[in-house]
């Protein structure tokens, strides 16, 4: 059972003031909310291992998918093949950051592996100002949350300038139009990135002017100037650029190649993100305490969870049961996408009968943890809950 701490202060005019709106909700629930689930040392210690443990499996599933071409099963563009080995094989591609969702931790609840989103995960300002602010604005003491997610990044970009110190420290950040969410989460990424010594700029992606030969541009409002920047930073999936741009794939593989700039994340990270992985965790892992069994199809004798293979935020999601009936499912737009079939693991739930995923960062290692909160399948209407130490 999940424990509330219902602080009095809440942190929406904090948000308000800041110009982060979008996390006020667009309903009548806010997305950001009163509540603090409540955490003991040892739970967030459990969190912690537990993400390391998975991260180590996951480069050496990584590994496994590369050494037998599974980028097909995987539902991973072809274009993109090339790129994904040779950021792979440099360790200079350095994976920035990554969030794990979660299920258990709570009471003798295990925790159990659901997804890792290592692409474009989002949720960093939620995770690493928000419930921090949350517990400052009620007097309470802010050092009571497993959040060194900021402090994290910042180290991550620090070694990232240390590994590439034959390019300069300038980093373009990019997001799609048209998604404030997004912009929010760059907004504290390049504050970690400033903070670590690179001079930052943002432009949307549509404004990002590609050279095979020469590198990656913005081109300065001011004077018109175009300025090359040696590392780029996209909240854009790398799936949709496979699928959508194929020429821009091309052009980012020869780019990297030729020295000529480092993409964040790396193109690797899309092995990760294929819900594919899952299947290959469980095939090189079986019972492993941390993982759910998954198949690429029904599981004769348990109820399931299908996913497809690149979807994002719960969307087509569907929980089966043990015969294949369909019990509930959240609408998207990735549904002609092949499927992966994972065991069904209720989620923890507070009195009111609402669940609970815990989301722990990992940059590098695990350093931050917050809460999603809703129903049976965790799409985009879910809350984001902040978590307190007690």
């Amino acid at each position: 059972m999940v424990t509330l701490k219902s602080l009095p202060n809440p942190p929406q005019a904090a948000l308000q003031r800041a110009g982060w709106d979008w996390a006020l909700g667009t309903d009548t629930t806010p997305y950001v909310v009163n509540d603090m689930v409540i955490v003991t040392e040892q739970q967030a210690e459990s969190y912690y291992e537990a993400a390391g443990t998975l991260y180590d499996m996951l480069v050496e599933a990584g590994q496994y998918a590369i050494d037998h071409d599974l980028f097909r099963e995987m539902g991973i563009p072809q274009n993109l093949v090339e790129l994904i080995k040779l950021s792979w094989n440099d360790d200079r591609h350095i994976h920035l950051y990554g969030r794990f969702d979660l299920a258990g931790g709570f009471g003798d609840e295990p925790i159990k592996l659901i997804e890792f989103n290592a692409d474009t995960a989002t949720c960093i300002p939620e995770t690493a100002v928000v419930q921090w602010a949350h517990l400052r604005i009620n007097g309470m003491d802010e050092s009571r949350q497993f959040n060194t997610l900021f402090e994290t990044l910042v180290g991550q970009f620090s070694f990232l300038r240390e590994q590439n110190s034959d390019l300069t420290p300038s980093m373009l950040f990019s997001t799609m139009h048209d998604s404030p969410e997004d912009d929010t989460n760059v907004t504290v990424l390049m504050g970690a990135a400033k903070e670590a010594g690179f001079d930052v700029e943002f432009a949307y992606v549509d404004d990002v002017e590609f050279s095979n030969g020469e590198g990656i541009f913005y081109q300065e409002p001011e004077h018109g100037e175009f300025v090359r920047f040696d590392f780029w930073f996209k909240l854009v999936p790398w799936e949709y650029i496979g699928a959508d741009e194929p020429e821009l794939a091309g052009m980012l593989t020869e780019i990297v190649k030729n020295r000529k700039a480092v993409v964040l994340n790396p193109a690797y990270t899309l092995l990760f993100q294929s819900k594919y992985i899952l299947k290959v965790l469980w095939d090189l892992y079986p019972y492993h305490p941390l993982l759910l069994q998954t198949e690429r199809y029904l599981l004769p004798h348990k109820k399931s969870v299908s996913k497809v293979l690149l979807g994002r935020e719960g969307a087509n999601v569907a929980i089966h049961e043990k015969g294949g009936e369909v019990l509930e499912t959240a609408a998207g737009e990735y549904g002609d996408q092949p499927r992966i079939y994972q065991e069904y693991i209720t989620f923890p739930t507070d009195a009111e009968g609402r669940t609970y995923q815990a989301g722990v960062f990992f940059a590098g290692e695990a350093c931050g943890l917050g809460f999603r909160r809703g129903g049976k399948i965790l799409d985009n209407t879910a809350q984001f809950v902040g978590h307190v130490v007690d």
